[in-house]
């Protein structure tokens, strides 16, 4: 039977279990879409390709299953180009399917074309310019596979109209790609680091957003609890240990908790578990954890001794190493450890750093959460409120909070809660932005509205780039320039506009009744809660400094 290279995308994407891809059609690839018109996939029309980008995310970061994800040529392919990059850093299973100008026209500077492959090569795992139909029935499948194997990330594939069009005689179809078996561990290198963990006084496990793509946050927590040691969790491994746990010391990093970071700054071991050492996360490297030797697990190699160097690397699946750690690892209850961080937390103040009266951010989160139902999943965008939602939102389930990590993309939250949504039915999805961020993506309010979906918004509003300013108070002598907003907004009411049930806050005693209102409802709602533009996050470590040289924090 014949089938045109769009027909064959199309089926081979059912085959390999797609039911959702989100996407924006232009001239180079309407015969994708044309060939789309006939299959059983649900197509969500964003009003932005970058809004598809971030759907996409949203299917893959709640459901770890790759999003898909289409663009045309030229303009369409360069919007995506941002969420290809937060996928690259945060290691999400995105795939997109770019159209480009017909193969003899390529490199002649032709109506909406760039070079998409040359492009996205540094911001892929991986990305093809397929040069016929027939290599589609292997790029395809090699595309879920490279996605989904080892560390995840993204992949693209750019196909020529010629080639969409192009017709094959095809009698059967390839296998669907899979994620490829992971190698087998270093078992001395295990046994090494159960020697290691044995003779610590003070151990700290550092873990990160591995923790969650692999799955294995209950050996985590087995791990930490037979030989009583304190977890330390990144921005991206939120959730991934339980937050009322004795064990937990909160999140590490710029805006992290000081009993954290001084517990790292004190400890003799570290067990750096799927997790890269971001510079957000450990300040200046070279001071970072330097009272201790560091055992390094990791399934990407280029991470090992990237930016700290371990005294005993593992290359290796989290959850493969972890279970064959667990049998080596004595029981041991760490009194004079856990007391020396008693010592310290008691030593610590309480609560958020308030400059001012009324509501504080961190009290409308925690609001919120108290009133969200269970299984709630909760997407930030990135500045103040994303490090609030961090410190102050306790995340018991991993895979409930998405954000955007390396990156850090303002307009991440709609689009990613609008993903999110489509791939977890019935489930509340609660986006926490700050109006700079909601700006960014506002349009795709109209996607919202259109699929009715159970989105919440809550927008804290101090009509301003909150963390542009915070650091222009702290670090620029408070020139602030470009960082207010002077048109002030009614956000309920541009809601309201786009169909969608919107609310103003205007005394802070109404915000519990109307989050009430607002996440009680089946459809989509936006809650606009003004906050006062001098609260900043604190703690704050500052750049280029140790984690310990946190201010804010009264010590």
């Amino acid at each position: 039977m014949r089938y045109s290279g769009a027909e064959i995308i199309i089926r081979l994407l059912e085959r390999a279990g797609v039911t959702i891809v989100s996407g924006i059609p232009g001239g180079a690839n309407l015969p994708l879409y044309h060939a789309l018109s006939k299959s059983p996939i649900r197509h969500i029309l964003a009003r932005h390709e970058q809004g598809a980008g971030f759907i996409a995310h949203g299917i893959a970061r709640s459901t770890g299953k790759p999003g898909v994800c289409f663009a045309t040529s030229g303009p369409g392919a360069t919007n995506l180009v941002t969420a290809l990059a937060d996928a690259r850093l945060d290691s999400v299973p995105v795939i997109a399917i770019t159209g480009q100008v017909p193969t003899s026209m390529i490199g002649t500077d032709a109506f909406q074309e760039v070079d998409t492959y040359g492009m996205t090569l540094s911001i892929t795992k991986h990305n093809f310019l397929v040069k016929s139909a027939e290599q589609l029935l292997t790029i395809i499948p090699r595309a879920f596979t490279i996605a989904l194997s080892d560390r995840p990330g993204p992949v693209l594939i750019d196909v020529p109209k010629d080639i969409q069009l192009q017709q094959i005689e095809l009698e059967q179809w390839p296998a669907p790609g899979v994620r490829a078996a992971f190698p087998a561990i270093d078992q001395a290198a295990v046994t090494d680091a159960a020697a290691m963990i044995a003779h610590a006084k003070r151990p700290v496990i550092y873990a990160g957003g591995g923790v969650i793509r692999s799955g294995c946050h209950g050996l985590l927590n087995e791990l930490a609890k037979k030989n009583a040691i304190p977890v330390a969790l990144t921005l991206m491994g939120l959730g991934a240990f339980p937050p009322d746990d004795p064990l937990y010391l909160g999140m590490l990093g710029m805006h992290g908790s000081p009993l954290c970071n001084i517990a790292l700054d004190e400890a003799d071991l570290v067990l750096a578990l799927g997790s890269r050492f971001d510079d957000r996360a450990v300040g200046r490297a070279d001071e970072f954890c330097r009272k201790a030797d560091i055992i390094h697990v990791d399934v990407d190699a280029a991470e090992i001794h990237k930016i700290k160097r371990a005294h005993l690397p593992i290359v290796g699946d989290l959850g493969l190493v972890i279970a064959a750690l667990l049998p080596l690892v004595g029981s041991d209850s760490r009194r004079a450890w856990l007391s020396r961080l008693s010592e310290i937390k008691a030593a610590l103040p309480c609560g958020p750093f308030r400059r001012n009266g009324g509501l504080h951010p961190i009290d409308a989160i925690k609001t919120a959460h108290s009133l969200a139902p269970a299984g709630t999943i909760v997407c930030t965008d990135v500045g103040q409120h994303q490090m609030w939602v961090a410190q102050a939102y306790p995340f018991a389930v991993p895979g409930t909070f998405l954000t955007s990590g390396g990156l850090g993309t303002m307009g991440f939250g709609l689009p990613t809660a609008i993903g999110a949504a489509l791939a977890n039915p019935g489930r509340r999805v609660l986006c926490i932005t700050g109006d700079g961020s909601f700006q960014m993506n506002i349009q795709e309010l109209a996607t919202l509205a259109e699929l009715r979906l159970p989105v919440t918004i809550l927008l804290l509003n101090n009509g301003h780039l909150g963390l542009v300013r915070q650091q222009q108070e702290l670090f620029y002598g408070g020139n602030y320039i470009a960082s207010r907003f002077d048109l002030e907004l009614d956000f309920a009411a541009i809601s309201r506009q786009f169909g969608i049930q919107g609310f103003s806050v205007r005394q802070p005693a109404s915000v519990r009744d109307i989050l009430r209102e607002a996440l009680s409802h089946n459809g989509p709602s936006l809650v606009d809660i003004p906050v006062h533009h001098e609260e900043n996050v604190f703690p704050m470590v500052p750049p280029g400094r140790a984690n310990r040289d946190m201010i804010g924090i009264g010590l």
